[in-house]
């Protein structure tokens, strides 16, 4: 079964307690999260089925559908969305229970909201991780635009067949941006999705990595056709596959 496209900032909450809703609302906007709720099980399960949600956070004590039936659901038709549960039940046989039957993560209530947060940035993390190491091993390992060749095997860089010398972090945000050409990543995304560990860094370090790698890799910084800006957002690779500016 194929749900609809999944958006990487839209998390679905699952929970009957309108005051937490808000709570994590209030939590996961800043971080650019966009979130979406349902208060019963059956429509928690409705919503998920038509969302296209990144990441799903799902309590066990519902009306109309258990948490637990609301996770077979998922998992019936999708195996890689991750499902954070956040419940009461703290007994090891419901969290072995949980696990067993697919959740990604189990927090227990009370529980720590910065805590939360980043323990759903982990969880997307690992998803795009997943989903490199599916691209890698299915033969995509050497990306190709105009002049410019990415082999992720080797992590070598080359424009005009010749060597360009990347640090970690420039080749990083290079591969990230290159192997979804067209997509928009927000200066936030892209500092969680390389930068993870790093607790003191801003969101300026992802312009002036960009700004190193358009001085080795575009024919004319000043005027990029590579990496381009979304103004007000972050950036996105060019999807014109022969743009290079020669």
């Amino acid at each position: 079964m194929t749900g609809p496209e999944r958006d990487s900032r839209r998390v679905l909450v699952i929970e009957d307690d309108r005051e937490l809703i808000d709570l994590l609302d209030l939590h996961l906007r800043p971080e650019g999260f966009h979130v979406a709720a349902a208060a019963d099980g059956a429509a928690g399960l409705r919503a998920f089925q038509e969302g296209g949600y990144a990441l799903v956070i799902l309590d066990w004590m519902l009306p109309s559908l258990s948490g637990i039936e609301v996770l077979k659901g998922i998992r019936a038709g999708d195996r890689r969305t991750p499902v954070l549960m956040l419940t009461a039940r703290g007994e090891e046989a419901d969290k072995v229970l949980g696990l067993e039957l697919g959740c990604d993560d189990y927090m227990t209530k009370p529980f720590s909201m910065r805590e939360l947060v980043v323990r759903v940035k982990v969880l997307l993390r690992r998803v795009v991780r997943a989903e490199e190491i599916a691209r890698i091993a299915a033969g995509d390992r050497i990306i190709e635009l105009g002049e410019l060749a990415i082999d992720h095997g080797k992590r070598k860089v080359t424009v005009r067949g010749k060597p360009v010398q990347l640090t970690v972090k420039e080749y990083d945000l290079l591969h990230t941006l290159a192997s979804r050409p067209g997509r928009t990543f927000s200066r936030r995304q892209l500092l969680d999705l390389i930068w993870s560990s790093d607790a003191e860094v801003y969101e300026h370090t992802v312009n002036s990595h960009v700004n190193r790698l358009r001085n080795k890799i575009e024919a004319n910084p000043n005027r990029p056709r590579l990496i381009l800006t979304v103004w007000g957002i972050g950036y996105r690779f060019t999807d014109e596959p022969a743009a290079t500016g020669a």
